[in-house]
């Protein structure tokens, strides 16, 4: 066991915990902070992504040793009253049909428009590898969209 020193959202948390445990487990299991979901475990799915340091990440692959420091972002922190113009948008779409994959793929989401402020369908389509079950994709690529060009005003 080991005491790993971070922030999340904001605030400074320290765990005593397993060196090699997750950052997903960490942040479920130790911190209560459950809207980061479990996928597949492997980092292909992205249900898990949290921003690292401001990058997007998967969070099942990071072992908390390597947050010494760093800089963690869940869906919790993505704002204070869930009013991110990519949250109300996912709601004015309707993006979500089940809803699992949504936090990590607002958060992917949210990691894109900061590195390509006005992103093509091909952008989007790159750099957004997560997977949803349901196929809401399209409007997945409307709400990013709609989100760069509410930003700009």
């Amino acid at each position: 066991m080991s005491t790993i020193k971070f922030n999340v959202n904001g605030q400074p948390q320290a765990v005593d915990i397993d060196p090699s445990t997750p950052l997903l487990w960490t942040l479920r299991d130790h911190l209560g902070l459950t809207g980061t979901k479990f996928g597949c475990g492997a980092g292909l799915c992205g249900a898990c992504t949290v921003h690292f340091n401001g990058s997007a990440v998967r969070s099942c692959q990071i072992p908390v040793q390597a947050l010494e420091g760093a800089e963690i972002t869940t869906i919790e922190g993505l704002s204070e009253s869930g009013d991110h113009v990519l949250q109300k948008l996912w709601v004015e779409l309707n993006v979500p049909q089940c809803g699992y994959c949504q936090a990590g793929m607002l958060m992917a989401a949210a990691e894109l428009l900061k590195r390509i402020p006005n992103p093509s369908d091909e952008d989007i389509d790159t750099h957004i590898s997560n997977i949803c079950r349901c196929g809401t994709y399209p409007r997945i690529r409307d709400a990013i969209k709609r989100a760069a060009q509410e930003v700009k005003v």
